[in-house]
């Protein structure tokens, strides 16, 4: 359990970590109110950005995604119940973040902000790509619950069967006879 468990914290604290560098463009839409023109032109800047960046990048990030679907599902082979609870809702729960962010948050941003067109910032945001930069925003929170859920839910396991053990421990001692003593004669 234990390496298991440290692939599966570090591959999602590495995606939650990817995840938080967002909030650079995020946290002026989402957070920000009202929002203005100049915020909005920041984040769209960051997510063209994002989608010019270099693909070795992207094919980091899909290997380590990989890396903690597979740990996750090879976790359930035992079939304990505490990997079915545990490890089924962290199954959903990072099902669901690549899921949504491979069909929202990708191409929303390799189709929209992979040529941002020049301008200044004083300039009003068209309307498509402001829907696109609150929508990015919205998913990248969801995502960002979802794997925080993750590590709640492997939190959890790490808590349930330590007390398993403890239990396991405890009626080990009750079941153990104690010693017994030789008894002395009495002398009247």
């Amino acid at each position: 359990m234990g390496v298991r468990a440290a692939v599966v914290i570090c591959v999602t604290s590495f995606l939650l970590g990817s995840l938080f560098t967002h909030w650079i463009a995020d946290s002026l839409t989402l957070w920000k109110s009202p929002t203005n023109d100049q915020n909005l032109w920041t984040a769209a800047t960051y997510y063209s950005i994002i989608a010019n960046g270099p693909v070795q990048l992207q094919y980091t990030v899909a290997a380590v995604v990989l890396l903690g679907a597979t740990t996750i599902l090879w976790s359930l082979r035992d079939g304990r119940a505490g990997n079915l609870m545990f490890d089924g809702g962290s199954i959903l729960l990072f099902c669901t973040t690549i899921w949504m962010y491979s069909y929202t948050v990708l191409p929303t941003i390799f189709t929209l902000f992979k040529d941002l067109p020049p301008h200044p910032k004083t300039d009003a945001v068209p309307q498509d790509l402001q829907s696109a930069i609150f929508d990015l925003a919205s998913t990248n929170l969801i995502c960002s619950v979802a794997l925080t859920g993750v590590l709640g839910l492997q939190a959890g396991r790490f808590w349930a069967e330590s007390a398993d053990n403890d239990d396991d421990e405890i009626e080990a001692l009750k079941a153990t006879p104690a010693p017994s003593r030789a008894k002395t004669p009495q002398t009247e």
